[in-house]
């Protein structure tokens, strides 16, 4: 496999199918070398706490504004979708299509109320997992398990190999972007005010909710809404699923995961193919982002999709699938 400038893999047609090691769902896993854990307590603490208040939120919908559960579900999907699936991951992360001012800076925005670490800093981390995949490297590497790979990864003090690897990143193209520049620079504000101020003021100034109402539902559970449907990309599609294009490698088909995640659980396809703006093979089926971002295009506010030639996917399927290809994708 080779990988492109901007960091992201994209792999040849003319290598073989890798046989290492197999672990007992049938991927390769390399295993991971043990190292004493460094609990970042402070991150517990803050996530225990968001956490609870996510469920007490829960409690509190039956006796809210129906508007306000009506908020906070566009919140996620305009957070998730726009600032993670179809802004951070696919068009910054992997250059998968281009997308004009007007486009970049609203899904900036939507970065910033889904605060997940800026543009800069995810499209980095996301870079190093492509390369680096369920190594010692990888950031959330899935070899370590479900719990470690989904959320303990942010409750640890990182590997010094992914410090190490990822200041190996290229991130030039991202440095030269002045909207991701803008956001990087300003994002603590722009958090404050778009992942917890407005969220939280809407409510109560458009229909007069309770301050605890619109907290708790429009912010607390609706974050951790959007944080654990991300970190489902990085644990349950790299552990269970089928892997009809590379056998070999950890990311797995999820239907599950890509209902919940904007079309992101296609992901054997993603890892063989990050390259391709839909990161699945089905076009529209249970992918919200690739609707999205083909909606774009037709505006002329997004253009020059990648898409990988079936011809390609049909040989590298056949060459290092599981099998599972042809009964899966078959009209």
């Amino acid at each position: 496999m080779t990988s492109s400038t901007n960091g992201a893999m994209a792999p040849t047609e003319t290598s073989r199918v890798r046989t290492p090691k197999q672990s007992s769902n049938g991927a390769g896993i390399p295993q991971p070398r043990a190292q004493p854990l460094q609990i970042v307590w402070r991150n517990v603490v803050f996530m225990t706490l968001l956490h609870i208040g996510a469920v007490y939120g829960l409690v509190l919908i039956p006796h809210a504004h129906t508007y306000t559960t009506v908020w906070a579900i566009f919140l996620h999907y305009f957070s998730g979708v726009l600032g993670i699936t179809a802004g951070a991951h696919r068009l910054w992360t992997h250059r998968s299509y281009k997308a004009r001012l007007p486009l970049r800076v609203v899904m900036a925005a939507a970065n910033s109320v889904a605060f997940q670490n800026h543009i800069h800093e995810w499209s980095r981390d996301h870079r190093c997992h492509h390369k680096y995949s369920e190594t010692d490297a990888d950031p959330h590497n899935a070899s370590r398990g479900f719990f470690f790979s989904h959320c303990g990864w942010l409750l640890l003090r990182k590997h010094p190999d992914v410090k190490a690897k990822g200041k190996l990143i290229d991130m030039t193209d991202l440095a030269a972007d002045p909207v991701v520049r803008f956001q990087k620079r300003y994002y603590l504000a722009s958090v404050l005010l778009l992942c917890f101020a407005l969220p939280t003021a809407v409510p109560i100034l458009a229909w007069q909710e309770s301050l605890r109402n619109a907290f708790f539902i429009a912010v607390a559970s609706r974050y951790v809404l959007t944080l654990n449907v991300t970190w489902l990309v990085n644990s349950a599609a790299h552990l269970w699923g089928n892997r009809p294009y590379d056998r070999s490698i950890h990311p797995a088909e999820n239907g599950f995961v890509s209902a919940m995640a904007g079309g992101e659980g296609w992901h054997n396809y993603h890892h063989t193919f990050p390259f391709d703006y839909a990161t699945g093979e089905l076009g529209w089926r249970i992918n919200m982002t690739t609707v999205f971002i083909d909606a774009m295009a037709w505006t002329g506010l997004a253009y020059d999709l990648r898409t990988a030639s079936p011809n390609v996917v049909r040989a590298r399927a056949l060459r290092t699938g599981d099998g599972t290809w042809k009964g899966e994708h078959a009209d």
